[in-house]
């Protein structure tokens, strides 16, 4: 019987070349590209903590608009967050799956929904905040310090007038 054969690694070892930083040439001065990389490393971060809950950002703003407008339209959430309202179906049909939020006839408009937390969801959404989104914030906020923070949102919220 022949020996087994042992499976062998193969070790990639970088050259010098390969550890230069890459150039990112008319990328670097592109706000929208910054602002991208930059939401990929907060959301990437937003992830991790939020791990345990299994929860998305914007899953987790649906749950807050929701929170703060409880009976606010269905079509109303989707477009306060800016997510097209297919996309905005299927969050929503996975929220009221886990019985976090629920649809109730709106009054006055049997064509529309109203939106509103289960009991389950109010206390789903104030223990991820308690324990994870507030740890997640506090991490950005140590990188940027509080009055960067504070300026970062104000100068944001510039920039949504462009749309």
């Amino acid at each position: 019987m022949p020996a087994p054969r042992r499976k062998t690694e193969t070790v990639e070892i970088e050259t010098p070349e390969e550890r230069q930083p890459v150039s990112l040439g008319l990328l670097d001065n592109l706000l929208g590209y910054r602002l991208r990389r930059a939401q990929l490393s907060v959301f990437q971060d937003f992830l991790v903590t939020m791990k345990e809950f299994d929860l998305r950002p914007a899953q987790f703003s649906v749950l807050a608009i929701i929170d703060a407008n409880p009976g606010l339209k269905q079509s109303r959430v989707s477009e306060a967050l800016g997510i097209n309202r297919a996309n905005f179906v299927a969050l929503l049909d996975e929220l009221e799956q886990r019985k976090l939020a629920r649809r109730a006839p709106a009054p006055g408009d049997r064509r529309s929904n109203a939106l509103f937390l289960t009991a389950k969801g109010e206390a789903f959404l104030k223990d991820a905040y308690r324990h994870l989104v507030a740890q997640h914030e506090k991490r950005v906020e140590t990188v940027l310090g509080s009055a960067d923070k504070q300026q970062l949102l104000s100068l944001l919220d510039k920039l949504t007038t462009l749309a």
